[in-house]
């Protein structure tokens, strides 16, 4: 009857084992769509095109700022990051965003990403600046990948943001 016990309890655990584990393609399935995701982002910033960065955020989301010690709708953020999308479009303004990771969590609704972001700027007047920001992203899937927590951590540095992964 022991036996039967303990080769019951060691079958419990393998079938939990492997519910808990993702496959390596189900991770990678994930992934592949996050980084569509985040290229789009980039895209978006890139072009000034305002409608599509809006699209990528939840209408619930929220913003988190570690340098501000503030959280808020990101709605209100994004009211305000609106006439940096126009004067990008317009041209007054260039600018882009890459984002590089340390971890990625999550499954095929819900992600985690922690990492760093680089945000450079170009003014008419020849004038740049790179901001780089540590960064962590909580994202929701239902029809499309969407950021509902972007808790953008403290300043970083050029050289932990080249330890990071491209």
């Amino acid at each position: 009857m022991k036996k039967i016990g303990m080769l019951f309890v060691m079958l419990a655990l393998v079938a939990v084992i492997g519910l808990t584990q993702k496959a390596p393609a189900d991770v990678s399935a994930r992934l592949k769509e996050l980084n569509s995701y985040w290229a789009e982002v980039s895209r978006c910033v890139r072009e000034g095109d305002f409608a599509g960065y809006k699209a990528t955020c939840h209408p619930d989301g929220v913003i988190v700022s570690g340098t501000s010690q503030k959280a808020y709708p990101l709605s209100q953020a994004l009211a305000r990051w609106e006439q940096d999308f126009t004067n990008t479009k317009s041209g007054k303004v260039k600018g882009n965003v890459v984002f590089r990771f340390s971890q990625r969590l999550g499954d095929a609704t819900t992600a985690h990403e922690t990492g760093m972001f680089c945000y450079t700027t170009l003014k008419s007047d020849g004038t740049s600046s790179n901001d780089y920001i540590h960064l962590e992203a909580l994202l929701l899937k239902r029809s499309t990948w969407q950021i509902m927590m972007e808790y953008q951590k403290s300043r970083g540095t050029e050289e932990e943001w080249n330890k990071l992964k491209e």
